[in-house]
């Protein structure tokens, strides 16, 4: 628990008063609830914490920073704030109470608050029939999964989220508040469908909707002796199956816990989830060659896009937890063995997901994440409930990672990196090199602070 004030902390007390109760020091009650991640691994140490509740609000926290010599972070919910750089030297923004949601149906358009997560997109466009390219957990936030790219359920028909931007509404480095689109600041919006947070602080975005399929969704357990046979059957299915096919594979250990169904408590497992779009039919016979393998738990049925956001199965409150991932450009069967070799407790989980389809091929007008060569995304994570499982965490997911490298991708995966990495690695060059150029024009002193920051171009 930090308790020590900042030594910059005695000099912000015109700005308490300016910012009418907003910001929160290290002396304030409250002060380890405000400076709290979604990831309750992270021990976040900023000077202090903003809570906007407009945008002028954040222009405001954005003008404090610039006085006091301070950088500034934003931060929705905090799930990938492992990859944030220290905060010992900066004010840190919680967007949470920016979290209004308009959807406006006839237009297929949403406007989104920073501090809404996607339960509260995807329930109310689902009761107008329409869906948003969402991801797999309904309590991530909307503005920080879209702005690294953001590979949901139905990617490999309709593309990464970032791309499905119409604009966003944001705080730059000298304070203003910006509207970009296509028309209006083009460079920024470019940058920022994709290139993350390093341009600006998000007040809202604006999405694209899309009229609801017939979906069909579910999972299949097998015990987790049988993965390797699983996973080389479902990597052999996901390069015949259609676009209307989104899945992942994943090796499943359940801790014995009251919070997990009886079924699968204390249980490890060999997964296989999918999402099909498209006539029932037509998804009974996808699927067929899957439950030729005999699962001892089939969940699959008619789905909503409101069942979608639970398909996962991620942990519906904040927990302690370490995790990494990476892109594959292959999963040979060498690949599988490696998976399986490692997937061990403490790790919990290990996923591949399959990708292709449109995300292979950047849609026009499309942002800084543009397309994506790779095959597979996989991502493993274990729960740190102390130091010390923590530490042992570390160690497997680091043994995981290493196993796999010899298939791993040139390029590395915003959303799924939660260990820092060279953000260079995250573009091509030709993309990357643009995105240093607008941090450059738009944020010259390197003001904020992000997951996998841009720098700036020499």
């Amino acid at each position: 628990m930090n308790t020590t004030p900042s030594v910059r902390t005695s000099g912000l007390g015109p700005a308490v008063a300016a910012l009418d109760g907003k910001i929160v020091l290290p002396e304030h009650e409250g002060w380890d609830e405000a400076r709290r991640a979604w990831n309750l691994a992270v021990d976040q140490t900023p000077v202090a914490v903003v809570v906007p509740e407009t945008a002028q609000d954040v222009a405001a926290a954005v003008e404090l920073a610039a006085a006091f010599g301070l950088r500034v972070a934003a931060q929705g919910t905090g799930h990938g704030a492992s990859t944030l750089p220290p905060l010992n030297d900066a004010i840190l923004v919680k967007t949470s109470r920016l979290c209004s949601v308009t959807i406006d149906a006839q237009a297929y358009r949403a406007r989104v608050g920073a501090g809404a997560v996607w339960q509260d997109v995807v329930e109310p466009a689902a009761e107008h029939g329409l869906v948003v390219l969402h991801g797999s957990s309904p309590d991530v936030g909307v503005v920080g999964y879209t702005l690294g790219g953001g590979m949901g359920w139905l990617a490999r028909t309709h593309g990464l989220a970032a791309n499905s931007v119409t604009a966003v509404e944001l705080v730059t480095a000298d304070g203003r508040l910006v509207r970009a689109d296509h028309e209006h600041e083009p460079d920024l919006f470019w940058a920022v469908r994709g290139g993350g947070g390093s341009f600006g602080i998000v007040t809202a975005i604006e999405l694209e909707l899309y009229d609801a399929p017939e979906l069909h969704a579910g999972a299949m357990f097998w015990p987790v002796d049988r993965a390797a046979d699983v996973l080389r059957t479902w990597r052999d299915w996901t390069e015949v199956v259609p676009d209307q096919v989104t899945s992942i594979g994943r090796i499943l250990h359940f801790p014995p816990i009251p919070d997990i169904p009886e079924p699968l408590r204390g249980g490890s497992f060999a997964v296989i989830e999918a999402v099909i779009t498209g006539p029932t039919a037509d998804s009974e016979a996808l699927l067929a060659p899957l439950r030729e393998l005999q699962p001892t738990i089939d969940t699959f049925a008619a789905a909503t896009p409101k069942t979608l956001q639970h398909l996962h199965m991620d942990p519906p409150k904040p927990v302690p937890g370490v995790g990494d991932g990476m892109f594959l450009d292959h999963l040979s069967d060498a690949a599988i063995d490696a998976v399986v070799e490692t997937a061990q407790p403490p790790l919990l989980s290990f996923e591949i997901r399959q990708l292709g389809g449109v995300l292979t091929t950047p849609p026009a007008g499309h942002g800084a994440a543009g397309a994506l060569d790779a095959r597979y995304a996989m991502f493993t994570v274990g729960l740190a409930l102390t130091p010390e499982l923590g530490a042992a965490v570390s160690t497997a997911v680091t043994r995981s990672t290493t196993a796999l490298a010899p298939w791993a991708s040139e390029r590395a995966c915003l959303n799924f990196s939660d260990r820092p990495v060279d953000p260079a690695r995250l573009y091509p060059p030709h993309t990357y090199g643009r995105l240093q150029r607008i941090k450059s024009a738009y944020d010259p002193s390197s003001l904020f602070l992000s997951n996998h920051p841009i720098d700036s171009a020499e």
